[in-house]
């Protein structure tokens, strides 16, 4: 669970996309941003909610939404991802955990009874200030895109 509040600033980022181009919260000012954490490239459910922002994208963007994935993947991994896929958006390669670490959704899990320490599934709507404006924590991967716009 993330110590960020809504209403609060959204920490700032600079890290590299797919293609290796700096991209940072500053690139997106004045626009209100869909910064979804997703914990790793090529898996099932996280297939599953990319595709689902993917496919209502349209709607995301009508809504005045950019939209911008992060996980802990390469570039190589994210590019890969990106183009399996065709998604209109960028993939951020947090292989640092930069983004991850200043939005604070590294921490402990339990998947099939196993504890272990990983990136926790988390989505953070941003306005056109900087502020969060939402954090969806219980994202629902085949319906993410609805949790977005619902609002």
């Amino acid at each position: 669970m993330t110590k960020l509040k809504v209403g609060g600033k959204a920490p700032d980022f600079r890290v590299n996309n797919q293609d290796g181009k700096a991209i940072s919260l500053k690139d997106f000012k004045g626009k209100k941003l869909v910064l979804y954490f997703y914990p790793q490239a090529n898996t099932p459910t996280c297939t599953v909610e990319s595709c689902n922002l993917s496919d209502n994208y349209q709607f995301l963007h009508k809504a005045g939404y950019a939209v911008l994935g992060v996980s802990p993947d390469s570039e190589t991994k994210q590019a890969g991802f990106k183009k399996k896929f065709g998604f209109p958006f960028n993939l951020l390669a947090d292989i640092n955990q930069e983004v991850i670490q200043a939005y604070d959704v590294w921490g402990e899990k339990t998947t099939f009874g196993k504890t272990y320490m990983g990136l926790i599934r988390t989505t953070f709507i941003i306005d056109e200030k900087g502020k969060i404006e939402e954090i969806i924590e219980k994202v629902e991967s085949k319906n993410h895109a609805n949790q977005i716009l619902k609002k």
